[in-house]
């Protein structure tokens, strides 16, 4: 079965799945850590080369404080609990999104967990906090805007290449597979760049609920998609037709 290079996934539902339960929003979140121990496991055996999962939106900070905070906090408890686990697979860790609005103490876990995996060998995985897809163009540009006044970049000269080598995610192959949990069908902001020709797959189940079967079923539903990039069927395999 031909597997994608890079899986992305949108873990929707989380507040959704508590309040089915009478649960507080926070519950559905530290639910939601299984599915994402799962997620990991499976695409480290399947040989998935990257795994980029969009934990918190730039956009999330309009929820609860409440929620926020204990969102945060999860981050941190997840990153002492899950760390050694995940260098002991061989994860590469790495996080992206505006890091300045995090709390210090979080910035200087990620900092650790980043140092602590980045010769690893294995899948590599992004956690997206903070992070917003127009954020990931912009600051691109901006980069791209500051070579060019110091002189060392031409206007000309930027192309798809150099900027996608400012984006966020350099250096990996873009997102093939965007899966989204929760029955919503929209991309939210993720990926803008990086999935323009990702397929995308809507799971109706919610993301404390995301079992192998949905990650298998995701993975199917790829194999089964013929990718043309804006070509057609008969210009590919060299047959007549439109």
């Amino acid at each position: 079965m031909m597997l994608p290079r890079h899986v992305a996934i949108t873990m929707d539902g989380n507040g959704r799945w508590a309040a089915a339960r009478g649960a507080p929003r926070t519950a559905g979140h530290k639910a939601g850590l299984e599915a994402v121990r799962l997620c990991i496991k499976e695409c480290s055996r399947l040989k998935i080369e990257a795994l980029t999962l969009f934990a918190f939106s730039s956009e999330n900070w309009r929820r609860p404080a409440e929620e926020v905070t204990t969102l945060m906090s999860l981050f941190v408890e997840a990153l002492d609990r899950e760390l050694d686990e995940l260098h002991r697979q061989g994860v590469r860790l790495r996080f992206i999104g505006e890091r300045g609005a995090l709390a210090m103490r979080l910035q200087t876990r990620i900092a650790a967990a980043e140092l602590r995996t980045a010769v690893n060998t294995g899948l590599k995985l992004q956690i997206a906090v903070n992070y917003g897809g127009r954020w990931d163009i912009v600051q691109a540009a901006r980069a791209l805007a500051r070579d060019c006044a110091a002189g060392a970049l031409r206007a000309a000269d930027i192309d798809e290449t150099r900027l996608a080598s400012r984006l966020a995610l350099a250096g990996l192959p873009d997102a093939e597979l965007l899966i989204r949990t929760g029955g919503e069908q929209r991309i939210s902001n993720f990926l803008l760049w990086e999935a323009a020709y990702a397929e995308l797959y809507f799971c109706p189940r919610l993301w404390p609920d995301f079992e192998a079967a949905d990650l298998a079923a995701a993975l199917a539903f790829f194999a089964g998609r013929e990718r043309r990039f804006g070509n057609t069927t008969a210009a590919r395999t060299g047959a007549a037709g439109s």
